[in-house]
């Protein structure tokens, strides 16, 4: 039997958990997901569609937001349970940091960003190291693989099973809940389509030149019912929040259209925009290495292309 935590917030599903699902269905007949906190428990509907016959809820006064090492304590509960042959997540900042509390309660290996995944004595897997400009293929000595599913490397694909759910109550220390959000702000608008969600993102960098040029990409991401994303040199320099960072340590993203103005692509930023279908890069600079991943570039002033861009889509619109 294979676990999977399914990673959410505050009940809001992260799709890339779905892949993770599509992959433990690849290791074994039978499938369970696991939600941390009370918020998740109406996700059994869609593990289900996506074969976890079982969704196990983990319930706790504390768990009311994103609290990692209280997430490692209640799956080693849940694993000292059910004995599973491997526990999976998905391969996202948050997946990767709560199966590492699991590994270390445990003082078991973790591998993180797998590719893909062969059970066995010992486990073997390929992982994405680099910022996925190289794939490792490792041997893990552990009974219990702990693992993360490297993101898009699996299409999420449904296969129906009637799913049901059982709860438990979390047994947590004091210490479990010493990291924990205890509130947010700055975060962006929610209006339109997120990053993870979106097929379309105009994303811009540091030759936006501002915070204020950034209302050229909203207008045109507007028009295309997209999402506006950034480099993190922008989201570090307080021009945008990071909950819209592209990038290996921000969001990593696939849609059908990712229009880069003014990003050089640097490894890290290519490693969250390269499963894009089509990227469309905006640059100045003929010798940037983004050009190396671009279906389409258009080198000029981004200030010029992007509102001429945008009063071409609104022609075609009327």
């Amino acid at each position: 039997m294979i676990l999977v935590l399914i990673d959410h917030d505050r009940g809001e599903l992260d799709a890339l958990s779905l892949r993770a699902l599509t992959a433990a269905r690849k290791l074994s007949d039978e499938v369970h997901a696991v939600v941390i906190g009370s918020a998740g428990a109406g996700l059994s509907t869609i593990v289900g569609e996506y074969g976890a016959s079982v969704l196990h809820v983990a319930h706790h006064d504390g768990l009311t937001d994103y609290t990692p090492a209280a997430s490692g304590r209640a799956l080693v509960q849940l694993v000292s349970t059910l004995k599973p042959e491997a526990v999976l997540a998905a391969g996202t900042p948050r997946g990767n940091e709560q199966l590492a509390h699991l590994a270390t309660i445990l003082d078991l290996p973790m591998a993180a960003e797998c590719s893909e995944i062969t059970l066995g004595n010992p486990h073997t897997v390929v992982r994405a190291r680099w910022a996925a400009n190289l794939m490792e293929q490792a041997l893990v000595h552990s009974e219990l693989l702990i693992a993360t599913v490297l993101a898009f490397a699996v299409e999420a694909e449904p296969s129906p099973v009637s799913s049901v759910v059982q709860d438990f109550d979390a047994v947590l220390e004091p210490i479990d809940l010493l990291v924990r959000i205890l509130g947010r702000g700055g975060e962006a608008a929610k209006s339109g389509a997120s990053l993870a969600d979106a097929k379309v993102i105009v994303s811009g960098g540091r030759g936006v030149g501002g915070p204020e040029a950034f209302s050229l990409l909203e207008e045109l991401a507007s028009l295309l019912d997209g999402a506006v994303g950034c480099s993190r040199v922008v989201t570090s320099s307080g021009w945008r929040p990071h909950a819209e960072q592209v990038g290996q340590t921000g969001t990593k993203v696939a849609p059908d259209l990712y229009i880069a103005a003014g990003i050089s692509g640097a490894m890290q930023h290519i490693a969250g925009c390269k499963n894009s279908k089509t990227i469309v890069v905006i640059n100045t600079d003929p010798e940037a290495p983004i050009l190396a991943y671009a279906d389409y570039a258009i080198i000029g002033d981004l200030h010029k292309v992007l509102p001429a861009l945008t009063e071409a889509i609104k022609a075609t619109k009327g």
